[in-house]
């Protein structure tokens, strides 16, 4: 009898995540279904950098016979999710929710909501500052000789994993406040280490980013003032929870 009291829960959990997952993935056919309508404009819009940077003459070319079509359909469907990711990390909040505590509710929904605008915000940096500056450098270093005419599947596939990158480069407060919040590390530790994570900043920044300076300190100054900024955020929340902390009575 205890078994089966033990499963149903976990049944019922696992039919809560399969709807949970539905949703999400509804979700995403639902934004798809108006976005593929402007596919190819979608396309121009997110080629238009490397477009500009092009020597005159210069175009993008498809080199798979399918690329015309099967390129701004991938495109439509990343763009799909990242319009939908609001609402997906909505499910999984919901999912979780009812397991946390109040304290722990009131931390993670900040935090979940922050993640959201700083992914938001690594991309678009990627697209309006990195991007024109990269291509500029790209068509300025052809050898002679050589066209400059990029595939546009090729061309997705670059973007993307730099929209990524970025996005994921600007979640560096969150890492920080949580690494503080689950005891990884102290504030104090984290700024002790502070050459140590200004120099991996701009390592960071020369992995990910054309080999120009320029390019680099893009990336690497903004990821040290995030940091700078999750070092502040968790060095409140710490002073907040030592004054929350009744003092030992003798």
């Amino acid at each position: 009898m205890d078994s089966l009291n033990q499963e149903q829960p976990l049944i019922e959990h696992l039919v809560e995540l399969r709807d949970r997952l539905l949703r999400a993935v509804l979700s995403v056919l639902i934004a798809f279904g108006p976005l593929y309508y402007f596919a190819n404009d979608l396309y121009a819009w997110i080629s238009k950098p490397l477009r500009e940077s092009l020597p005159e003459g210069a175009t993008m070319i498809a080199t798979q016979v399918a690329s015309p079509f099967l390129t701004p359909f991938k495109l439509t469907l990343v763009a799909s999710i990242f319009v939908c990711i609001p609402y997906i990390l909505y499910q999984i909040w919901s999912f979780i929710a009812p397991g946390l505590y109040q304290h722990e509710k009131r931390l993670a929904l900040p935090l979940l909501a922050s993640s959201v605008v700083l992914f938001y915000l690594g991309g678009a940096f990627a697209y309006f500052v990195v991007f024109p500056l990269a291509f500029a450098f790209f068509a300025a270093t052809s050898p002679e000789g050589v066209s400059m005419m990029t595939d546009i599947a090729s061309y997705l596939d670059f973007v993307l994993k730099l929209f990524f990158a970025f996005g994921v480069a600007f979640e560096i407060p969150i890492a920080t406040i949580l690494m503080v919040k689950a005891g990884i590390t102290t504030v104090s530790s984290l700024k002790e280490k502070r050459p140590y994570v200004v120099v991996t900043c701009f390592v960071v920044g020369m992995l990910l980013t054309p080999p120009d300076v320029i390019s680099q300190t893009l990336l690497a100054v903004p990821m040290w003032i995030l940091y700078e900024a999750g070092l502040f955020f968790a060095g409140l929340m710490e002073r907040d929870e030592q004054a929350d902390t009744p003092e030992d009575t003798a």
